[in-house]
């Protein structure tokens, strides 16, 4: 992977969008700058209500607040995963897993 590229995968249905757009698995784009998750969903056309987390390099993030920088990987997440799993990859943190596990 070239320095200046970003790895991206999703996972279920907007796994499928990038199938239904014929993209290529995982998808490699050019980024010369960093920007935001946000920004790299919105250059996507990925529906921004459809993305509960996003991964960066294997860390768990919320869209908002996710910064990606050229050489990274990126794993865009649905909602919908089940709770002791969002919880293990990180989704649910803090407070969050009291109200999770309660």
């Amino acid at each position: 992977m070239d320095n200046n590229e970003v790895e991206v995968r999703a996972f279920s249905f907007l796994k499928e969008l990038f199938e239904e757009r014929e993209w290529p698995f995982p998808l490699r784009l050019q980024l010369d700058t960093e920007c935001s998750a946000v920004e790299l969903a919105q250059k996507l056309d990925l529906p921004l209500d459809k993305i509960e987390a996003v991964f960066i390099n294997g860390t768990a993030q919320t869209l908002d607040q996710g910064m990606v920088r050229p050489g990274d990987r990126i794993a865009f997440v649905p909602p919908g995963t089940p709770g002791p799993y969002r919880v293990i990859l990180g989704i649910v943190k803090g407070s969050d897993q009291q109200k999770e596990t309660s």
